[in-house]
């Protein structure tokens, strides 16, 4: 990471631990206050938390332009991240064009039936994940259409709801087109490849057990009957508005992850798959080539007359990634501020002191996130913060920076769909129509895979080390 010189160090002095605690402190309290209580926009009150910092900072003898170089420098080491967001728009975008998206909702119904109706509808829900990168899209299209059926057949819904979020999280963890995936990998200075080739570890393991839990769970639904009406009118639906013959379709997604597999960067592999789902849009699709370049920017819902397809079939495009785009360049710069001005930095030192053992670290990294997912509510400032937090101390463990990025994600990105307050958590309720407290028991893998991880660092598996060039 690049340094802060400043021409007068003698002017400037570290933040006592006191100080430190109370800036921190404050961060807390104005996001939790601000956005649950007072129901500010997030991205107003992370401004506020900027002046608060700055302030702070200000009092250690740092001026403006000191401030503003830590900001430019947080944010400046996030570049490959902003842009990959950008990439990721236009992806599910032409994705949808292509089809790729609608043959994975039409060929993933078939494999619907109610033995294995949970296991299937987990399956499904991962594949469309991966696909989209995005939990909340899953949730709310197929995650919709598995509740509708669940409740046609009288499954508990809040079983349903949980097998629906785990598949989902699964997917927004291990996509390469994942923004959270993508963020974790940025923050704590790895490569994207290597931090999902970690997180496979001890997210598989978790996601067997999860699988298995469900289908134990489902078989004594076997003779539950599945509406196949419905089904077949959302796959006649989708008939209609596309060409769905797989060998095409899926192309896009092959090439993505065929490049990804060869190790070519994720913003080649994604530019190269746009290109093809928008010729596949153009030439096998028969699209309009200006709806088509137009949908990269914002795509519009579908028409296929069924709500909730409509839903899903406009999901993408640049604009629709500002949000998390704008919110993540904002917490990275007052990341940089925490990190340069040294706030995280005088906690880390004490805590290190009190962390002897690799286990205790990656659990106290995994507890760290939960917890401030609790106080702040978004998963995206709490890996960024948590990776700043931490990223000295797996440096002095000899721990790879993709253990540290898989620790911050399984502490922030699988616990945020299980506490109610969270955008994450509202979302989900609102969607489904089930409070997390419900089916948060039933999220099998956002409640194991953090327990997967710290059993398998006190096994002492799984625990990339850092290569001697990274040394």
């Amino acid at each position: 990471m690049r340094q802060i010189n400043i021409s007068r160090q003698e002017d400037l002095k570290e933040p006592s631990l006191f100080q430190a605690i109370v800036c921190l402190l404050g961060i807390f309290l104005m996001i939790s206050l601000g956005f649950f209580v007072l129901e500010i926009s997030i991205h107003a009150i992370i401004f506020m938390c900027l002046l608060w910092v700055g302030i702070h900072a200000a009092i250690l003898g740092h001026t403006f332009t000191d401030i503003q170089r830590m900001m430019n420098t947080g944010i400046g080491n996030a570049l490959p991240a902003i842009y990959i967001f950008i990439l990721i728009g236009m992806v599910i975008a032409s994705f949808m064009q292509s089809g790729t998206i609608a043959s994975l909702l039409y060929y993933g119904l078939n494999l619907l039936n109610p033995a294995v109706f949970l296991a299937s509808g987990l399956i499904l829900c991962s594949l469309m994940s991966i696909a989209t990168g995005t939990s909340w899209g899953t949730v709310g299209t197929i995650g919709i259409v598995l509740i509708s059926i669940a409740e046609v057949i009288d499954i508990p819904l809040a079983i349903v709801a949980g097998m629906i979020v785990s598949g989902a999280t699964f997917g927004d963890k291990l996509s390469p087109i994942s923004d959270t995936t993508n963020l974790a990998a940025v923050s704590a200075g790895t490569n994207l490849y290597r931090h999902i080739h970690a997180m496979l570890y001890t997210t598989l393991p978790a996601y067997v057990l999860t699988l298995i839990l469900f289908i134990f769970v489902g078989l004594q639904y076997e003779d539950y009957v599945l509406p196949a009406e419905e089904i077949v009118a959302i796959q006649t639906a989708l008939n209609s508005a596309f060409q769905l013959n797989l060998w095409v379709t899926l192309l896009p997604l092959l090439c993505m992850f065929g490049m990804s597999i060869k190790n070519y960067s994720p913003a080649m592999s994604m530019s190269c798959s746009v290109i093809l789902a928008i010729l596949i849009a153009v030439f096998y699709q028969e699209r309009n080539i200006i709806e088509v370049l137009s949908a990269l920017w914002l795509n519009e819902p579908g028409s296929t007359g069924i709500d909730n397809i409509d839903f899903l079939l406009g999901h993408g495009g640049i604009y629709s990634m500002a949000w998390s785009l704008l919110l993540s360049i904002m917490a990275l710069a007052l990341g940089g501020v925490l990190h340069h001005a040294k706030f995280l930095s005088v906690i880390l030192e004490r805590l290190i002191l009190r962390i002897k053992r690799v286990r205790t670290l990656i659990a106290t990294t995994i507890l760290s996130g939960f917890i401030s997912n609790i106080g702040m509510g978004e998963a995206y400032i709490s890996i960024i913060l948590n990776c700043q937090l931490f990223k000295d101390a797996y440096h002095k463990a000899q721990l790879d920076g993709a253990i540290l990025s898989r620790s911050a994600e399984e502490g922030a990105t699988m616990t945020t769909a299980l506490i109610p307050w969270t955008t994450t958590g509202a979302f989900y309720t609102a969607t489904l129509g089930i409070s997390v407290l419900d089916y948060a028991p039933y999220a099998f893998l956002n409640v194991l895979n953090p327990i997967v991880a710290v059993v398998m660092a006190s096994l002492g598996i799984g625990l990339l080390q850092r290569s001697r060039v990274d040394a």
